[in-house]
């Protein structure tokens, strides 16, 4: 029997309708949201994501503005640019979209964004009260992961949960959340990466699975045991000489022949992605409420 699946536009849906009246309340006490996009430069996978978050938040009612940087954009520019949104009042949420150029410094930008601006959930303060437990703003991506596997009755409570992959954007701050004693988390935490070696030693031991390595494949049918539930966060371009585009988008997860052995799996596309642009509207109005109880 196939796995059922955790459909990520259905739930992020679910989640807007929420928020939509978050935005009539908020414009009512004459408080409009605004997030403010930098992008940088013309990579085409960073323009399809801009494109998409700005057309969620013009749905949703939420004030956007894509700021569009040449490439060659001067380092300081972009942090005298992250200062002004900094220092406006209208603005309550500032997002510089990433990869940056390699002669920009990502860090310095993440560090010059205030705190309380940030809905990336990107800047150190916001990490280090992840890490500790504090309320702060969660990075979108486990945020989205969370509340997909909450609304559709998965409670990592009490489960052994397996993240293949540990970077600053998913991977760590994913198991961060989910090894803390709160509702929603609560989990035993294995993280796994390059240095792990025979990943299916770790793998078959999940009861919830994320890959989230960004390579295609990474976890094949024979590396999860039955009823695990999987979460794919990958999103990977194959060659495909059918498709229209002469590609198509696959995740970190062989889905075709884990599905039958998983109990619940996340489709690529379709998955954690819409989850991820769900929590970023999220966390833009929570920067809007906590902005205009000032």
């Amino acid at each position: 029997m196939s796995a059922r699946i955790l459909d990520g536009r259905k739930t992020a849906a679910e989640i807007k309708e929420q928020l939509a009246t978050k935005v009539v309340t908020l414009k009512s006490k004459g408080c409009i949201p605004h997030l403010s996009v930098v992008l940088v430069g013309e990579d085409p996978a960073s323009k399809v994501y801009v494109g998409m978050k700005q057309k969620a938040c013009e749905k949703l009612g939420i004030d956007s503005e894509t700021i569009r940087l040449n490439a060659d954009t001067k380092q300081d520019d972009l942090l005298n640019l992250v200062n002004k949104l900094n220092n406006d009042d209208t603005v309550h949420g500032i997002l510089v979209q990433l990869p940056l150029p390699k002669h920009i410094d990502s860090k310095k930008v993440l560090e010059l964004i205030r705190p309380e601006k940030d809905v990336d959930g990107f800047h150190p303060v916001n990490r280090g009260r992840l890490a500790v437990g504090e309320d702060c703003f969660l990075p979108c991506t486990p945020a989205g992961i969370q509340q997909l596997l909450l609304r559709n009755d998965v409670n990592p409570e009490g489960k052994h949960l397996v993240v293949v992959g540990r970077s600053a954007i998913v991977g760590l701050p994913f198991a961060t959340m989910m090894m803390q004693k709160k509702p929603g988390a609560n989990a035993t935490v294995t993280v796994c990466h390059t240095g792990s070696g025979d990943l299916k030693r770790y793998t078959k031991q999940a009861d919830i699975l994320v890959a989230a390595a960004g390579r295609p494949n990474t976890i094949t049918s024979d590396m999860v045991s039955p009823g695990c539930v999987v979460v794919d966060v990958g999103v990977n371009r194959v060659d495909d000489p059918d498709s229209p585009k002469g590609y198509r988008l696959v995740g970190d997860v062989d889905f075709e022949n884990v599905k039958e052995v998983a109990s619940a799996i996340t489709p690529v596309p379709g998955g954690v992605g819409p989850m991820t642009i769900a929590m970023l509207l999220s966390n833009t109005l929570q920067a809007a409420e906590k902005s205009c109880k000032k």
